[in-house]
């Protein structure tokens, strides 16, 4: 899996979301790499039409009905939406938050990016059996500098911790992603996909680091 995370950077606002979804799935059909992007989420009825995972950023632990301004699971479900990023590290929650929100949006039957920021968390969270892991050291996000080269036994440490729960859960790495070389890099330590932004939306040619991101997870 590849996630395109667009937070809120203004190289993707208003209709230009539009532009690096369809690029997205053109790509994607080509080199047959699962792409997702989580758009803002006022962005998002642009671009379910795309044949691409679309993701929230956050959802919140809210009740259907009177919860003005908080983005509710039940109600995502119902706008096309395929799943959530949870825990993300510019949007840290609770850990009674996590487990309630993964349990719900797995009865939804819809996806779960779990954001961790060391192997503890992955070995806890794992438990949960969420539908990825996500792991991004917060002193790598937006520098450039790889986890995969600055770090790479955080990551095999954290397929071993993810692992150890025996279940479906999958491992993505992230943080300072910028080439495809770094992708290549993350998933020969065992990560299987990658969560990225920066590395993407702040590129001059949108196609041509899509395609690279994705021949880097086809290598091997």
């Amino acid at each position: 899996m590849f996630i395109i995370n667009c937070k809120n950077y203004d190289e993707i606002a208003g209709d230009k979301i539009i532009k690096i979804a369809k690029i997205s799935e053109k790509i994607s059909k080509k080199y047959k790499v699962p792409i997702a992007i989580a758009p803002p989420h006022h962005l998002i009825p642009l671009i379910t039409k795309f044949k691409i995972t679309v993701l929230a950023q956050h959802v919140d632990d809210k009740k259907v009905g009177s919860t003005t301004g908080f983005m509710v699971p039940e109600i995502v479900k119902k706008s096309k939406i395929n799943g959530s990023i949870i825990n993300h590290s510019e949007h840290r929650i609770s850990e009674k938050e996590i487990i309630s929100l993964v349990k719900r949006l797995k009865k939804l039957k819809l996806k779960t990016v779990l954001c961790v920021k060391n192997v503890n968390e992955a070995k806890k969270y794992a438990k949960l059996n969420p539908t990825f892991i996500a792991i991004e050291p917060p002193e790598l996000i937006g520098t450039g500098r790889a986890i995969s080269t600055e770090k790479p036994a955080l990551i095999t440490n954290a397929v071993k911790a993810v692992s150890s729960a025996k279940n479906s859960t999958k491992l993505l790495c992230g943080a300072g992603i910028v080439s495809g070389q770094d992708v290549s890099k993350a998933k020969e330590l065992g990560s299987r996909g990658i969560l990225v932004a920066s590395g993407i939306v702040k590129a001059k040619n949108w196609e041509k680091i899509i395609s690279e991101f994705c021949k880097g997870l086809k290598s091997q």
